[in-house]
């Protein structure tokens, strides 16, 4: 579709050239650009192409330009024309039908399917990175971090190994499952050996600064938790700078509506989902659940409801960003970026659960929320144990059923990558358990009598990681 005809003026060329002159006829003053701006898929943006004519000439010249600046708030701009025919078959037989049948019918592309989905991730992920370097200024703090963050990943190497092979190539993980329109909206699903009976779900929501987050960062939680018979779906979610704190929530929101709706074709039980998030996915899950609660106790129309949570997990959250916008920004998350993230210190207010529910006016959409439980490392100078436990406080005042769990000397890394790398007993692991299988006797006997869970790394490693662990 052709867009308007805009007059462009250009001084007159002064090359003395007669080699290198243009014509005359494009040497007028006033020149016009037309946009032909042809039809692209979902994942792909075409480059924009200009057509430059003169006002004498019935001749043009297409050049191909790029933006001066990367449209850093789309998700299509990370990628180029070639290969969109590839991606958009793929994408297509992706997007089909979700149904289990159809994932045994498709084993014999799914590995293929799934390395070009990692592939095409992986590329995602770090020209996101690169824009969020341009974006910041590669200033000393975040180099420093940058090079810990490498440090910490290459300690945790050998554990990351045998998860990302489990990852691939199990047969009880269900990865890609579309849940919405937007191209991040994909879900992974971890399903449990034992198929008798419906099993209990947690929806989770992963962490990552609410910029690098991804769903095969729950892998981990997945794998341990299909081990103990309980269905996990790890949701994925556009990111800063393709979307703002708005789209996360949609995005987290739209996931859980699909698992309330979709959980029991894939042996799951709706009347047993649990909700859970880590770090800014927790933030983003209990904004998700609260925006969910106002819109249901002010008769507006869902698609899911509240009273479908069995109970909400925080791990590791921050749910006050009134108070972490600074201390994020003594920490390297520079106060100009979290605004651009949040939309602004105006939004501050709305995206902090535990400010909205100091308002009176919600308080019929507060006694909705299920019970929660908010676990949190006493050692975590990423997100202090302070956010936990002063929500839990602001919680229980507005009449919810609330808790914080605290665990001595515990990192924000801690509870969610070393403790369960080390292997063996996992203290806040049990207690996650015993809370989605309470009342079921024969579900805590089995994990009673589990073998213990085998060491992924070397603990000398671990404590080298823990110590330059830039989170």
């Amino acid at each position: 579709m052709l867009s308007p005809i805009l007059p462009i003026t250009t001084p007159p060329q002064t090359s003395s050239s007669s080699s290198t002159m243009a014509p005359p006829s494009a040497m007028a003053t006033t020149m016009f650009l037309r946009s032909d701006d042809s039809s692209s898929d979902d994942y792909y943006l075409p480059l924009n192409r200009l057509s430059v004519s003169s006002l004498d000439t019935d001749h043009s010249h297409k050049i191909e330009i790029k933006p001066l600046l990367p449209r850093s708030s789309s998700y299509n701009s990370i990628n180029t024309r070639k290969g969109s025919k590839f991606l958009s078959s793929w994408r297509r037989r992706n997007s089909g039908d979700n149904s289990p049948e159809s994932d045994r019918a498709s084993n014999g592309h799914s590995l293929s399917n799934e390395v070009a989905e990692a592939a095409v991730d992986t590329y995602r992920i770090s020209r996101l990175s690169f824009t969020l370097l341009r974006y910041l200024g590669v200033g000393y703090r975040w180099v420093v971090k940058f090079l810990a963050l490498g440090c910490y990943a290459f300690l945790l190497f050998p554990g990351f190994v045998q998860v990302g092979y489990y990852y691939f190539f199990s047969h009880q993980i269900r990865r890609g499952v579309v849940y919405g329109d937007e191209p991040r909206n994909r879900l992974d699903l971890y399903l449990p050996k034992d198929t008798n009976g419906s099993k209990p779900v947690v929806a989770f929501v992963t962490g990552g600064a609410w910029i690098i987050g991804y769903k095969a960062w729950g892998s981990l939680l997945g794998q341990q938790l299909s081990e103990r018979d309980v269905i996990v779906a790890c949701i994925d979610y556009r990111n800063f700078p393709q979307g703002t704190m708005s789209d996360m929530v949609k995005d987290a929101s739209q996931g859980i509506s699909f698992i309330c709706n979709n959980i029991a074709e894939y042996g799951g039980d709706p009347n047993r989902i649990f909700l859970m998030g880590q770090s800014a996915g927790a933030h983003i899950a209990a904004c998700s659940l609260l925006d969910q609660a106002i819109k249901e106790s002010s008769g507006e129309r869902i698609s899911w409801s509240v009273s479908q949570i069995k109970a909400y997990f925080g791990l590791s959250g921050g749910y006050n960003l009134l108070n972490l916008v600074d201390y994020f920004h003594s920490k390297g998350l520079y106060r100009s970026l979290f605004l651009s993230i949040m939309e602004g210190e105006l939004s501050l207010r709305r995206f902090s659960p535990e400010v909205m529910l100091k308002d009176p006016n919600i308080r019929s959409a507060a006694s909705l929320l299920p019970p929660i439980a908010l676990f949190h490392g006493t050692a975590d100078y990423s997100i202090p144990c302070d956010a936990s436990t002063t929500f839990a406080d602001t919680l229980q005042r507005a009449g919810v059923e609330a808790e914080s769990i605290l665990y001595e000397g515990k990192t924000h890394t801690d509870l969610f990558l070393q403790d369960p790398m080390r292997g063996g007993t996992d203290e806040m692991f049990d207690d996650l358990v015993h809370r989605i299988h309470a009342g079921d006797a024969e579900a805590l006997a089995k994990h009673a009598a589990a073998p213990p869970r085998r060491r992924l790394v070397p603990e000398f490693m671990l404590k080298l990681a823990r110590r330059v662990s830039p989170f």
